[in-house]
């Protein structure tokens, strides 16, 4: 009897050393399952995530949006949609990237008294201190994990003077290093947008909404609930600063396009920045 129960034991101590910690697994444990077609880190495994990067793609973009007032139409996310849909353009076009997942939370105005967007409910802000300490972790966390290009890019105008800032700093204290922060002010460049659509034909009356015609069509082409297109038929307010946007699979196709004029540049300015290191 003491044998057997010697001998259960040894097999019960067995087992459970051949459990692996939930917390802590081996990093070289083999990936039972094939890997999703996404570049979304959020929506990766941990095992997808270091297999992409073993097969090349050491380039990763950090892309900051924002939760403010857009008007009556436009969900407070407006800039966080319109990213999900440039990113990933941009990340297929480059081939050897990943996105991180995108960043909401940037200063969008003082908060007492509240200023610019913190005057309307649904804005949440951020003090430009914590937004560099923010970046600059994330920054560190993908650094620590092997990527060599880190691209920083803002669908808003607020974000752009913090992400030079992170870039400065960081590529100033990982001096000899592996990793090397591009940023890239290309991306929000709607001067190049609205000159390239009016050369399309499209032309634009501001309603003075903090809305446009080329953010309305991205965003219908990632989500069109984002925004609100079927009340806005049902309403009879389907259009903006004087564009109609009905039919909605036509608006859609631009939002397309769209996306595809700021990937197309933005793929160029980051090859650039590459080449020159």
């Amino acid at each position: 009897m003491l044998r057997l129960m010697c001998v259960s034991s040894i097999l019960i101590a067995g087992a459970l050393a051949a459990v692996p910690d939930p917390v802590s697994p081996d990093p070289e444990s083999v990936r039972p399952i094939d890997a999703v077609d996404t570049v979304f880190i959020e929506d990766m495994t941990w095992m997808e995530v270091r297999d992409a990067m073993r097969a090349g793609k050491k380039t990763v973009i950090v892309a900051t949006g924002g939760v403010e007032q857009n008007g009556p139409y436009l969900v407070t996310g407006k800039h966080n949609v319109v990213l999900r849909g440039t990113t990933e353009a941009i990340a297929r076009k480059l081939g050897n990237a990943l996105v991180a997942p995108i960043v909401p939370f940037v200063p969008e105005g003082d908060f007492a008294p509240p200023t610019i967007h913190m005057k309307y409910p649904g804005t949440v802000s951020v003090t430009e201190e914590t937004y560099h300490a923010l970046l600059s972790d994330i920054c560190l966390s993908l650094k620590t994990h092997g990527f060599e290009h880190i691209v920083l890019i803002g669908d808003s105008g607020g974000n752009q003077a913090g992400l030079k800032a992170v870039a400065e700093t960081l590529n100033s204290r990982w001096a000899g290093t592996s990793t090397h922060l591009h940023f890239i002010p290309e991306y929000y460049d709607f001067p190049s947008v609205a000159d390239w659509l009016r050369k399309q034909g499209i032309e634009q009356a501001p309603e003075g909404l903090h809305d446009d015609f080329a953010m309305t069509a991205m965003m219908m082409a990632v989500d069109p609930a984002s925004v609100r297109t079927q009340q806005r038929i049902k309403a009879g307010c389907f259009r903006i600063n004087g564009v109609d946007l009905a039919p909605a699979e036509k608006t859609i196709e631009w939002g397309r396009r769209i996306i595809n004029f700021r990937a197309d540049a933005t793929v160029a300015a980051i090859q650039k920045s590459i080449g020159r290191e």
